[in-house]
């Protein structure tokens, strides 16, 4: 499994480097949309919708959504849409806590979870949008963001390998520990201290950086458990299986999902209080 993960993050990495440093904001805005509607498509089966036609008009209709985002991303509902989805994770929370909630394969049940899956990928989408759009490097702080997120990921996993023994949330995830958390927050905050050093960011923003990335990074963690839960309630072990190693789009995405609104909002705030 660690070779097939190693050889698939190989290929996937340049690719995905190219794509955010090099490739103008309406190109990748297209790209991610298209990764995030096939996460879409591969949630609402998780969520208990059988009929592929449903599934379809379902991404249709987020399809529709996300040039609508794209219309009114320079304008103040913007925001209101980023902060939508990071108050969804706030609330996820409380339904890691109660993990036996919208279990039961109801209409009711699938609904809740559809309505997840838009306050958890439509703002997530639109946050990476502004940063990557930004005036001030962008392309360079979107890219940041990402493999922020996944170098987290990846110490989580060496971590949790060498000295997991404290099962983080068992119920959940069997195989995810506190040491692997631990990891996650370390390597980000390493990365992100080292990253705002070459930016030439330095004293209290520096500090606030580095408490940005781990805040982002706690984020993170919730999406990966929420999707853990929505899977175990669904009865599989992957969300899909497009990438050897990694499983689906899904798995790969749900720490991405929570993350980006929390850390491009942060930063956002964080640009008004150093701005002269």
């Amino acid at each position: 499994m660690l070779k097939q993960r190693t050889l698939t993050a190989l290929v996937l990495a340049p690719l995905a480097v190219a794509i955010i440093l090099f490739l103008p904001t309406t190109v990748v805005a297209a790209i991610i949309a298209v990764l995030c509607l096939l996460a879409l498509w591969e949630w609402t089966r998780l969520a208990g919708v059988g009929s592929r036609a449903w599934r379809g008009g379902i991404v249709a209709v987020n399809a529709l959504l996300f040039a609508v985002l794209w219309r009114v991303r320079d304008q103040p509902a913007a925001w209101c849409v980023i902060g939508a989805g990071i108050l969804w994770w706030l609330l996820a929370l409380l339904w890691l806590r109660n993990f036996t909630y919208a279990a039961a394969p109801t209409r009711e049940n699938t609904a809740v979870k559809l309505v997840a899956a838009e306050v958890a990928i439509l703002p997530a989408w639109l946050a990476l949008m502004k940063i990557h759009e930004g005036p001030d490097h962008g392309h360079a702080w979107a890219l940041f963001a990402l493999v922020l997120i996944w170098a987290a990921d990846t110490a989580a996993f060496f971590a949790g390998k060498r000295f997991g023994t404290t099962k983080l949330a068992p119920k959940i995830s069997p195989n995810k520990t506190t040491a692997g958390a631990w990891g996650a927050l370390a390597g980000a905050g390493a990365l992100a201290a080292v990253w705002g050093w070459l930016a030439e960011v330095r004293g209290a923003a520096l500090v606030a950086l580095v408490g940005l990335a781990l805040l982002a990074i706690a984020a993170s963690i919730v999406g990966d458990l929420f999707e853990s839960l929505i899977k175990r309630q669904a009865n599989v072990k992957d969300s899909g299986t497009l990438f050897p190693g990694h499983g689906g789009l899904l798995d790969r995405l749900d720490s991405l999902f929570a993350a980006l609104p929390v850390f491009v909002a942060g930063k956002a705030l964080l640009d008004l209080a150093l701005r002269p």
